[in-house]
This record gives structure tokens, sequence and C-alpha cells, in this order.
């Protein structure tokens, strides 16, 4: 799996949010799409085509994080500024910092080997390790959970070892 590693500056995301776990991961983030994408043209100030899905954990480390640990998950797009948040809305701020930035392609039902991949092989025998921030990935404004050819950007904070 191709990855790179990439600086950011602070990012603006208005958006949805709900509660959801590891277990419900699925059918949590199938109705926060339904609600937000046939509304994301409502929000003005857009930076780009481009949908953000994120996990924001909180101060949770991962090796905490179990199928049953509550995080927010949030999907919404970039803006320039929050001059105007449609009602229902929310601004998340994705913080600066460093990222790990992996390419993904495939079906969706093989997404999670790819994590898989990423926390138990790439990121342990790299020298870095997970950051405190958010996780995101970076879809298509054309994305759908039903193709098989699916492609995102997903996104890890990372930082050196200590």
């Amino acid at each position: 799996m191709q990855h790179r590693i990439e600086q950011i500056k602070d990012r603006c995301v208005v958006g949805i949010k709900a509660n959801m776990t590891i277990q419900t991961i699925q059918q949590e983030t199938g109705n926060l799409a339904r609600q937000f994408m046939p509304r994301r043209h409502e929000v003005a100030s857009r930076v780009g085509k481009l949908v953000f899905s994120i996990q924001n954990y909180g101060n949770l480390k991962m090796k905490d994080v179990t199928p049953q640990t509550r995080f927010e998950k949030w999907l919404g797009v970039e803006v320039s500024n929050i001059n105007h948040i449609p009602e229902g809305m929310e601004t998340f701020i994705l913080e600066a910092g460093t990222y790990a930035v992996f390419s993904y392609k495939g079906s969706i039902e093989d997404f999670p080997k790819s994590r898989q991949y990423i926390f138990q092989e790439w990121l342990p025998n790299s020298m870095y390790q997970l950051d405190n921030r958010a996780h995101f990935e970076e879809l298509s404004e054309n994305y759908s959970k039903d193709l098989q050819n699916t492609e995102e950007d997903i996104w890890i904070p990372i930082k050196k070892r200590s």
C-alpha cells in the first residue's frame, strides 16, 4: 500500500457528527451520509470538492480503543471561513501536523484489511508513532459505499518516535 508523509495547516470543516463505535460504524456512517450528502451544497465558502470522513477519538489512545469504544464520526466539507454554517451543522478543526497518507483503491469489504496493515505492520515498523489528533479520509463527491472500486486517501496523524 503506497503512502506519503504530509504536513498540513489547520483545516476547517463544516458538517454533521454522530457518536458511534467500531461495531456500529458501518451502519451509523451510512445514516450520517444520508443526512449530510444531500445537504453538502448548503455549505458556503467550500474549498474544493472533497468530502471528509473524520474519526475523532478525543484523548483516547488507539491501544485503548475497543469495538465498543464510543467516538465522534464527522462527515463534512472544507471551508475557507465560517461566516455561514447551515442549520444542524457544526465546525470541526483538523489540527495542523504531520500525517501518513495512504491511497486506498478497492472494495469497502477489504478496507479493514488496509487499516490493519497500517496499524499492525506499517506503523510499528516506521520511525513514527500515532499522534493524538483526528484521523480522516478524503473522499470524492461521487463516493458511494456500494462501489466495489472505491478510491480514498486515508490520513493518519503521526509524529516521530520519542
